[in-house]
């Protein structure tokens, strides 16, 4: 490791010299901004893990940039198995009382074993997302070295590309993933006429899928979990620039052409539709369509969302070096301004990849999955996973791709519903620790994980996320406040009373995953009343309220939840400081634990800050410290929350160091997040963190570079927005503001911090407004 935080190197530095010439990156690379948001790399892709991943929302895949061989991992969002099934504990609502007693008498075990018992449903149908399999590309190139190799994704307009020499031949091949033309589309080319030689195959795990060759076209198909799940398609279809096309058993071979366009379409049964037909539909829309035509089209598509923010940090060396070799030195204390600017990028490229309206949410992969059994099958979980994904969505200026997790709510709402009164026999909607496309909302597994009923009130919060920057009163009356409010009810009718304190508490219930020692010293998880279920139920309770009190509605529901609101238990600080996680100060066996769940109110939450709760802020800092003292942040997604909890502190250095932690220590080689293994959720969090640090709004004013650290002295981030429908321009030197421009999208009053200076600014809807750096 180096001993200075900016000293590169010295061993590092000449294997990065050899690299630049080596590749004659030197000469292909005149200017260090060309690089700026683009992961490249000198060498074909050895593993999942430096692959990189090409989306449209739906269809996706991993790029490897084989040289002889090239490989293409396919995913299509709807390739599930599986199937809508109810697996609720016949045993739980008359259990319901019984564990509570035990939890109040504090026979945590007792009511453990109970739970896990007469609680916990038998979900017998496995579900799970899948691959929809591999498009291979083997190739015949003339005899000779290969130089001058580069594999490279553009995060600017979302082309993959891998380029290199053959011989006297330049090869370049070019995927993209269309959402106009909702095709996959790889393009081949040849500095020669005639050069271009292979055979393309589609391959699925299992050997149970089947294949039709035909018309220069491999159809694939399969039904998948052996038909407990969806009914999937795969259709790829070879349009060749001269040359020729054969069939050879399952594959199609193409011969000295001189172009060839492949366009890969892929559809599943998951909505009830044809697949066979929308998969032909949609290849017979691209006839007589050129690949410029599509090429055109996608990146206009695509750069309507990304063209939105733009992010100077600062300049760095780094730029002049391959991806990996730049992660490398960042591991080994190299600091590198522009690999974070490309990370953050990078972060909103995946949200644009892998979550359209219309669409599935972004599940714990995006989009992007290996094999037939991926981590944790790439499902929903709705204990931090799936909230995190959608982090970045509304500050980052990507508002339209957060609908896909609101639809995916009110998707819930049915099954949640049934769950509340079948399980608890409480009227409202509930939900636990996870969920799939098939809606499920019961609990099963352990109660250390599952017995956590706040899965669909948590969730609920980026419902009144969304119409906080939107102010769409059509999108809260019809969408966003009747899925608020059943989830408001049931958790107003699931608290009870304390029988000691008289308030209203929360339970059975856990802090996510964590446990704690007993008196007894037993390792236990459940209680009655965790810190983390009161602040879900606050913050929901409170965004209802207000979601009612804009639609002018409910006054008297509003009331019931205002004097649920008066009994509920307050958050409490322990003995040495900390923010308490239980209802007790009890022994941690895990002081590290990667979930620090008792500071929701910090963030995404909004109950701690400094204005109103500044003993509240000082113990959520105590909480951090202690928590990473003992080993926490250790997965991605930890770090990349702990970069939001620094941020909501202004604490700038320590969310700055946190973010280079993650780098450092939970970051793959093509930049996806590591648990591990991977979850794009830290990704994801990580660019909400950087915004964070930036820009924040929860508050109620628009508080300028809260968290700035001292390593971005001079830089600016342009189009991120602010709650109240903000759209704002920062630019910075020297450490401090220089000017900040916002425009007004909907005509509401800002309230603009620096520091300690304050502004108030009334706004006409569609106008502009700038400062200097002293808000003049």
């Amino acid at each position: 490791m180096s001993t200075a935080r900016n000293s590169f190197p010295f061993s590092l530095l000449l294997h990065l010299s050899f690299l630049l010439l080596s590749t004659n990156a030197s000469k292909a690379q005149s200017q260090n901004s060309s690089n700026d948001l683009k992961l490249w790399f000198t060498h074909p892709a050895a593993n999942w893990n430096e692959a990189l991943p090409v989306g449209n929302g739906r269809l996706g895949a991993m790029v490897f940039g084989g040289i002889t061989s090239e490989r293409l991992q396919l995913n299509e969002e709807t390739v599930w198995t599986g199937k809508d099934v109810d697996f609720i504990n016949p045993a739980a609502k008359a259990a319901l009382p019984e564990v509570r007693k035990l939890l109040f008498a504090g026979k945590y075990a007792e009511a453990q074993k109970m739970a896990k018992e007469k609680m916990m449903g038998d979900k017998k149908v496995h579900s799970t997302y899948q691959t929809l399999g591999d498009l291979n590309i083997n190739f015949q190139h003339p005899r000779g070295d290969i130089l001058n190799y580069r594999r490279e994704l553009n995060v600017d307009s979302a082309i993959a590309t891998v380029k290199y020499n053959a011989g006297n031949v330049s090869f370049t091949r070019e995927v993209l993933s269309s959402f106009p033309d909702q095709c996959l589309v790889v393009r081949l080319t040849a500095s020669k006429q005639g050069s271009i030689t292979f055979k393309v195959s589609l391959s699925r795990p299992g050997n149970k899928a089947k294949f039709a060759v035909a018309n220069n076209e491999i159809v694939m198909t399969e039904d998948v979990g052996d038909g407990v799940g969806v009914k999937m398609v795969g259709r790829l279809k070879v349009v060749n620039e001269n040359g020729t096309v054969s069939l050879v058993g399952d594959s199609l071979s193409v011969e000295k052409a001189d172009a060839v366009t492949l366009l890969l379409t892929a559809a599943t049964d998951y909505r009830g539709a044809d697949p066979m037909a929308i998969s032909a539909a949609q290849v017979s829309k691209m006839n007589n369509r050129n690949y410029e035509a599509i090429k055109k089209d996608h990146v206009a598509d695509y750069q309507q969302y990304f063209k939105r923010v733009d992010l100077d940090l600062g300049t760095s060396d780094g730029s002049y070096f391959p991806t990996d070799a730049r992660l490398a030195a960042t591991q080994n204390g190299y600091v590198d301004a522009q690999l974070i600017k490309l990370y953050y990028q990078f972060g909103r490229y995946l949200l644009i990849s892998s979550s359209r309206p219309g669409n599935l949410p972004a599940n714990l992969q995006g989009i992007w999955a290996d094999g037939l059994y991926p981590p944790w099958s790439a499902d929903y979980h709705i204990n931090i996973n799936i909230q995190m994904n959608y982090w970045p969505s509304e500050i980052t200026n990507l508002s339209e791709l957060h609908l896909p997790f609101l639809q995916f709510l009110k998707d819930l709402q049915p099954d949640a519903r049934k769950t509340a009164k079948d399980m608890y026999g409480l009227k409202g909607t509930v939900a636990h620790f996870s969920t799939d496309p098939w809606h499920f909302t019961e609990p099963y597994g352990e109660p250390q994980w599952a017995m956590w009923p706040m899965g669909f009130a948590w969730s609920a919060q980026h419902l009144w996320e969304h119409y906080l920057f939107t102010e769409d009163k059509q999108y809260l009356n019809e969408l966003a406040y009747p899925v608020m409010k059943e989830a408001a009810e049931f958790c107003v009718n699931w608290l009870v009373e304390n029988p000691v304190t008289k308030q209203l508490v929360s339970g059975p219930s856990i802090s996510p995953e964590n446990r704690f020692i007993t008196k007894s010293g037993e390792s236990a998880t459940m209680v009655m009343g965790p810190t983390m279920d009161h602040m879900i139920i606050r913050d929901l309770l409170l965004n209802t309220i207000d979601a009612a009190r804009s639609l002018q509605k409910d006054a008297s529901f509003i009331k019931r939840l205002q004097l649920t609101l008066s009994r509920l238990a307050p958050t409490k600080v322990g003995s040495d400081g900390r923010i308490m996680e239980w209802t007790e100060e009890f022994r941690e066996p895990e002081p590290g634990h990667r979930h620090i769940s008792h500071l929701f109110g910090l963030y995404p939450g909004r109950q701690i800050n400094q204005q109103k709760t500044p003993e509240l802020l000082q113990a959520a800092r105590k909480t951090i410290d202690y928590r990473l003292a003992n080993g926490g942040g250790h997965t991605g997604w930890s770090r990349a929350w702990i970069i939001n909890y620094f941020a909501r502190l202004q604490d700038g250095e320590a969310a700055y160091e946190n973010l280079l932690a993650l780098l450092r220590k939970s970051t793959l080689p093509n930049l996806f997040d590591n648990h591990p293994p991977f979850q794009i959720d830290g990704n994801f969090g990580a660019t909400a963190g950087i915004t964070e640090m930036l820009l924040q709004s929860q508050a109620g004013e628009m508080q300028l570079l809260p968290a700035l650290p001292k390593a971005w002295q001079k830089g600016y981030i342009h189009g991120i927005v602010a709650r109240g429908g903000f759209e704002v321009d920062i630019d910075w030197e020297a450490g401090k503001l220089k000017q900040v421009k916002f425009l007004s999208k909907l005509g509401n009053t800002a309230i603009v911090r620096y520091a300690d200076k304050v502004i108030t600014v009334k706004t006409e809807k569609g106008k502009s407004y700038s400062f200097n750096g002293r808000l003049q």
